[in-house]
């Protein structure tokens, strides 16, 4: 997958961006970066008290967020017929916004190739939350994008945009006991 260079390194440097996810159309930032975390809250209209949903690679990257990360999660991943976000518990060197009040933080494996590139390209988590203002439907394609986003983030990855995307993940909850709750199925 290629992806524009100026983009990739606007990622690396605090950018916030527009993208295709692996579920619907984003906006993401690198995880742990406190500043760029808060400007999404800021282009979303959105309360600091809802966490956002991050995109990793791989379970290595996870488990560097995840100190104590239950081995179910292994199995759950690897069982899933759909995209999967996990909210794991007590994160770590993420950014304070994108964890939940208890500090937990919701993480999806992707294997979409244009997330992967942008994963890779900044080595950390992804944030991956909807691409619109808070309240309002997500957008399905491109096109319905509120316009307001698009002008409030920093760069626009124009791929895919004829797409149709609207398969939100599934969500559950791990304890550290390794209990499972459905949050969204």
């Amino acid at each position: 997958m290629i992806i524009d260079q100026n983009i990739l390194e606007a990622l690396k440097t605090g950018a916030t961006i527009l993208y295709p996810s692996d579920t619907i159309w984003g906006i993401g930032c690198d995880a742990t970066n406190e500043e760029a975390c808060q400007r999404i809250l800021e282009i979303k209209e959105r309360p600091e008290n809802k966490s956002f949903i991050l995109l990793a690679d791989s379970f290595q990257m996870i488990e560097k967020y995840i100190p104590e990360f239950p081995d179910v999660c292994y199995d759950l991943v690897d069982l899933s017929d759909k995209p999967l976000t996990i909210i794991y518990p007590n994160a770590q060197g993420l950014a304070p916004s994108v964890l939940a009040k208890d500090g937990s933080v919701g993480i999806r494996l992707t294997k979409d190739p244009i997330c992967l590139a942008l994963i890779r390209s900044i080595r950390k988590p992804l944030v991956s939350t909807s691409a619109n203002i808070s309240g309002k439907p997500f957008p399905t394609n491109f096109n319905n994008i509120d316009p307001k986003i698009k002008e409030r983030v920093d760069a626009v990855l124009e791929l895919r945009t004829s797409e149709q995307l609207s398969t939100p993940s599934q969500i559950i909850k791990i304890g550290l006991d390794s209990s499972i709750q459905v949050i969204r199925s």
